[in-house]
């Protein structure tokens, strides 16, 4: 009986749809080759990239604390599997993933206890020994190690269609964010004056941090930033699948010091070979909004809301919306959908495996964690659909459906994709195109495709889905 009525529902749903389902079977990932060129800002459609065969790309994937320096509670941490970790992304149909820079050598906010991170990007030559016990940085030398790793990982991403966000500086380095019990980086880091022989000081007025290296007070610690920065550029300066971020959720005082990095690495790369994409991240905590980021020089933002959905909807940056300063450590239902269909590149912060072994987070959040799997997997889906569609041409439309989730082209070429968080029913405005559309249902929890009966353009259009909430729409003009 429970068959039957099961049967009966579904007949119900695909009579409201219009008709009876076609094809059915799992959506097939579509992954485009590896980069061909550095990504640009589409001049036509400036919420998206493109690469060097003029197509648009859309980023999306997640990334981990340690996707560049191994991190960890014993000296030396416990070396990442970085090979299986471009495995799971690719796995997961990602195609995006930030390398996070950690610039003290010892100690984290996140962490009371003792905390590592090697290699660093400076030669710990001494003579004399810095707060950790360990030799003294020398702030004019470089380790190789660091930069032999940093190469090889960007490339081998690149091999499998993966680009690359490199992290200049992360302001968790230099400063304990008030975190109460917390270690403070500041001690483990090279330009702490006692960690380093040249006599820099990124501290004078003996605060306990270096919150104002991230400033344009000291012209000499500056000078040493900008000869780091040179050296990281001639380093991937030739790889087509490069981002830079100019540091992680620095405070608002940073804004103008990020503004010159933007500026500076610009100017340093237009007499390089290649120019690639600067980056600025949400200032954190202070910021009343995402305005500063907008209105700035970075090709790319990761904005934190502040400013509201309609300058999200706008366009007028590429825009990668990541779960790190909207929530994390979180994965938010429906997060990759809704943003996709706002027009955005949403990425996770994902505790990934090493959950439990540092950083703070709590212990419940697991490699397989099946809220953090169910986003990992709802990443990958918006990517095909993305790789799908005429991913140029098509704009945020939430007035288009009654859900408010919707990316659309309409009219000649016509392209609709909404997403049903809730419910199964849905009303599409399709007044802007006239004709007939084909249709197609997608389920991500059970991975399963749906084609429907066409449907009528040129009027609003009630339609039904065969499975339970949430689905995605996806409607195209016949050919």
């Amino acid at each position: 009986m429970r068959f039957r009525a099961a049967r009966f529902a579904m007949c119900a749903a695909l009579c409201a749809a219009g008709g009876p389902l076609g094809a059915q079977g799992p959506l097939v990932p579509v992954r485009r080759t590896p980069a061909t060129g550095p990504l640009r800002a589409d001049s036509a459609n400036p919420r998206y990239f493109t690469d060097g065969r003029g197509h648009a790309v859309y980023l999306t994937g997640s990334h981990t604390w340690a996707s560049l320096q191994d991190i960890g509670p014993t000296d030396p941490p416990p070396r990442f599997d970085y090979d299986a970790y471009l495995t799971f992304l690719v796995a997961h149909n990602h195609n995006f993933v930030r390398l996070w820079t950690w610039e003290q050598a010892k100690w984290t906010t996140e962490i009371t206890d003792h905390y590592w991170f090697a290699p660093s990007a400076f030669a710990r030559t001494g003579p004399g020994v810095a707060l950790d016990g360990k030799p003294k940085f020398d702030l004019t030398r470089f380790d190789p190690g660091y930069f032999r790793r940093l190469r090889a990982r960007v490339q081998e991403a690149g091999r499998r269609g993966v680009y690359v966000s490199i992290m200049l500086f992360d302001a968790w380095s230099i400063e304990d964010k008030d975190h109460v019990g917390g270690a403070n980086p500041w001690r483990g880091h090279p330009f702490n004056r006692a960690n380093n022989v040249n006599g820099l000081d990124g501290d004078p007025d003996h605060t306990g941090n270096g919150r104002l290296t991230e400033t344009l007070r000291y012209p000499d610690v500056v000078a040493v930033e900008e000869r780091y920065v040179r050296h990281v550029i001639d380093a991937v300066n030739d790889l087509d699948n490069v981002l830079y971020e100019i540091t992680n959720e620095g405070d608002l005082e940073s804004v103008a010091w990020q503004f010159h990095l933007v500026d500076f690495v610009k100017r340093y790369e237009a007499g390089k070979p290649k120019q690639h994409p600067v980056g600025m991240t949400a200032p954190w905590p202070e910021g009343e909004n995402d305005d500063e980021l907008y209105a700035g020089p970075a090709d790319w933002i990761s904005a934190d809301g502040r400013a509201g959905r309609d300058l999200l909807l706008s366009g007028k940056k590429v825009v990668l919306w990541d779960t790190d300063p909207l929530c994390a450590p979180c994965a938010p239902a429906g997060f990759a959908w809704t943003a996709f269909l706002d027009g955005l590149n949403p990425i996770l912060m994902d505790p990934y495996e090493v959950a439990d072994t540092g950083m703070g987070v709590p212990s419940t959040y697991r490699f397989l964690e099946p809220d953090y799997e169910d986003l990992r997997k709802d990443l990958g889906y918006t990517l095909t659909y993305a790789n799908r569609v005429d991913l140029a041409r098509m704009r945020p439309r939430p007035d288009l459906s009654s859900t408010g989730h919707c990316l659309a082209h309409p009219g000649a070429g016509a392209e609709y994709l909404t997403y049903l968080p809730a419910g199964d029913t849905v009303t599409v405005d399709l007044t802007g195109t006239p004709g007939s559309l084909q249709v197609e249902w997608f389920s991500p929890r059970a991975d399963r495709i749906a084609t429907g009966a066409p449907v009528a353009g040129g009027a609003a259009a009630r339609l039904t889905s065969p499975f339970p909430a949430p689905s995605v729409l996806y409607l195209r003009e016949r050919p």
